[in-house]
Parts: structure tokens; C-alpha cells; sequence
């Protein structure tokens, strides 16, 4: 009897991930508004990209069950940050809820340090998901930079950073659903043997 071929979660992961991303950093630069941001987001950046790192749990792949579960929660916290945090009625009754420059920076420095250690961990992946982890850590570092010192000039490097960062992620999306229909995109080899 043979077994029916599984669904690769990574595809949605990386594809929530990517889209979330380029749509934030859209924002950043002033060419759209936050709701496309929070939407987005909340359904595939945060919660599609969350049930991904689930199903990667079932796989066995502790990499990908971390990064996507992870960032997924970064998606929904980030969201809701936004939505209580910058609500004039909510914060006059919970002024801690208000979303401030430095607190941020601190928020944006954890996931700078979660993302570093991924980043050590795709050195033995290949260099498709290498870029994908360098992009990303080197866009945290500029985001928290901005936030706590208010460059930004370091602020605007970030952005660009991160949009390179969200076309590597769907570059290794598309490289594996090409795969499937026996279109083989490179994604180079591992960093460290």
C-alpha cells in the first residue's frame, strides 16, 4: 500500500512570512497604510505562518517547527502591539499599553537575538535559507538600532534589508513548489559543512 504524499508546511510558512514582511516594510516606507499591515499580518503572517510551524512539529523538523511558530507569534504580538498599543481611548484608561520608541527597540532586540541563533542554526542548511536568516538578523539589528537611538538613516537601510529579505523567503518558497512540478531552482549549499 502506498503512502499518500504529505503537503510541505514550509510553503505557507515561508510564504506568510515573505508577504508579511514586504507589506511591513511597504509601510515603513510610506507607501501604504498600517491596515493592509495588521490583516495581513494577523491571518498569514501570524496565524497561517503559526499552524505551519505546528505541522512542521508533526515532520520532526525542530528548525522549521521554531522559526515558523516563532515568527508567527512575532506577527500576532506585533499586530496587537499596534492595534492596543496606538488606541488614544485604550491607553488613557492602560497607559502601559502605549506603544513608545524605546519599547519597542527592546521588543525588536528580543526577536533580534531569537533571530541570531536561527541564523548560526541555517549555517548548515543551504544558502537559499542562509539569506533568508542573514537578511532578517541584519533588519532586526537596524529596526532596534532605529528604535532605541532614533537613526534613521539606519531605520531606512533596514527596510531595504527586509525587502530582500521577504523575496529570499519566497524565492525558497517557490523553490520548493517548483520542485514538485520538476522545476529546479538553486539554493546553493551549506555555509558550514
Amino acid at each position: 500500500m502506498t503512502q499518500a504524499k504529505s503537503g510541505n508546511p514550509a510553503v505557507v510558512g515561508l510564504g506568510g512570512f515573505g508577504m508579511t514582511t514586504l507589506i511591513l516594510q511597504c509601510h515603513n516606507l510610506g507607501w501604504c497604510g498600517v491596515g493592509p499591515v495588521l490583516w495581513i499580518g494577523l491571518a498569514f503572517g501570524g496565524t497561517a505562518q503559526l499552524i505551519a510551524g505546528m505541522l512542521e512539529f508533526r515532520t520532526g523538523n525542530n528548525f522549521g517547527f521554531c522559526a515558523f511558530s516563532g515568527y508567527g507569534a512575532f506577527w500576532i504580538a506585533l499586530c496587537f502591539y499596534v492595534i492596543f498599543g496606538m488606541n488614544t481611548q485604550l491607553i488613557q484608561t492602560y497607559p502601559f499599553l502605549q506603544v513608545t520608541a524605546k519599547d519597542l527597540g527592546f521588543f525588536l532586540l528580543m526577536w533580534t537575538f531569537f533571530t541570531g541563533i536561527l541564523f548560526v542554526a541555517s549555517l548548515k542548511h543551504h544558502t537559499g535559507l542562509i539569506m533568508i536568516f542573514l537578511t532578517l538578523f541584519l533588519g532586526f539589528l537596524g529596526l532596534t538600532i532605529k528604535e532605541l537611538s532614533g537613526n534613521q538613516a539606519i531605520g531606512t537601510f533596514a527596510y531595504w534589508i527586509l525587502i530582500l529579505c521577504a523575496f529570499s523567503a519566497w524565492y525558497n518558497m517557490a523553490h520548493i513548489l517548483f520542485a514538485d512540478v520538476n522545476i529546479r531552482l538553486p539554493v546553493g549549499g551549506p555555509w558550514i559543512k
